[in-house]
């Protein structure tokens, strides 16, 4: 299903080059300042436009349905609604299942109808919707708490400065790149979550595979814990509000935060939709064959999915808040 919740709960819905994409938030505290212009600056964030991003280009304003009056959230489900202006369904008519796409089992999974138009439910479009939630969530936490995401790495490149190169060389390539997002979380109060099934660690990860394209979740020193000793990962506990020496354990300990940064990396593949030939499948022919993917995509989809990593950390948190 597409929901996700306890006391904060979020359901999206839309498709690619559908005419809408919006969401339905529910637990959304009443009175709670709440406008269009509160959107801007997150959406901003995710649109394309930069060096590496898709050509279309969405104007993106946000429609406030219902569960606002006057301002003020009134407590009844929020409803966001975004328009899709700038749609060409024309470009996957009579497109093979893609590599690394999800036309196949769609269709497999739906009897047929699925929209296959840009990914359609699957797209990353959707991830439009979720930093509008992100925005409400934000809202919701206790003032103090603040996020600072990064992009890490671009296609193996960890220094920023040569980012744009890596770029220009895939898309030269008619190819594309992977990227590594980093988001920390400051603030946080101590002891949200709880121990296993719902520790923070699984819902912000919940969340976190939930957005198109990401393929691995780390907190902390993550896959690097593998390699280290007790005595190098352990963090010492520097006086009596908890505060640590270091923050291996990326602020998460039995599933609870426990005061220090919360910190999450997402690893992004690279876009599955290349311009460059590759040779695949084709049902409509019972064999392989060259295909070259229309349409206007992104060479780093982690580009503008920083934001949408920023937002599923932030509806995580506001649920275990609410809880």
């Amino acid at each position: 299903m597409n929901r996700f919740g306890s006391r904060f709960r979020i359901a999206l819905w839309g498709e690619s080059h559908g005419p809408q994409i919006g969401l339905v938030l529910d637990g959304v505290p009443a009175g709670l300042p709440l406008s269009e212009e509160d959107f801007a600056a997150d959406l901003l964030r995710r649109r394309a436009g930069a060096p590496g991003t898709t050509p279309r280009r969405e104007a993106d304003v946000p429609q406030l349905a219902a569960g606002v009056c006057r301002g003020r959230t009134t407590g009844a489900p929020l409803t966001i609604v975004f328009a899709n202006e700038n749609t060409r369904p024309q470009d996957y008519a009579d497109l093979p299942d893609r590599p690394s796409h999800a036309d196949r089992a769609a269709r497999e999974r739906f009897g047929g109808f699925n929209d296959p138009r840009g990914g359609g439910h699957f797209s990353g479009r959707l991830t439009l919707a979720l930093v509008a939630a992100g925005v409400v969530a934000k809202k919701m936490l206790p003032e103090g708490v603040t996020f600072a995401t990064r992009i890490a790495e671009i296609g193996g490149c960890t220094d920023p400065a040569r980012f744009g190169e890596v770029l220009r060389a895939a898309e030269a390539a008619g190819d594309s790149a992977g990227g590594l997002v980093e988001c920390c979380a400051e603030g946080v109060p101590m002891g949200w979550g709880e121990p296993f099934f719902d520790s923070v660690e699984s819902l912000v990860a919940h969340l976190l595979f939930a957005v198109p394209g990401v393929k691995g979740v780390e907190f902390g020193s993550g896959f690097a814990a593998a390699r280290m000793r007790g005595s190098e990962h352990n963090d010492p506990i520097l006086d009596a509000e908890g505060r640590t020496a270091t923050n291996h354990a990326g602020g998460i300990v039995g599933g609870l935060t426990n005061g220090n940064p919360l910190v999450v990396r997402a690893a992004f593949k690279p876009t599955a939709s290349i311009a460059r030939e590759q040779r695949t499948f084709d049902r409509t022919t019972g064999s392989v064959g060259p295909l070259a993917i229309r349409g206007r995509h992104d060479i780093c989809i982690a580009l503008r999915g920083a934001v949408a990593v920023e937002a599923a950390v932030a509806i995580a948190l506001a649920d275990l808040m609410r809880r």
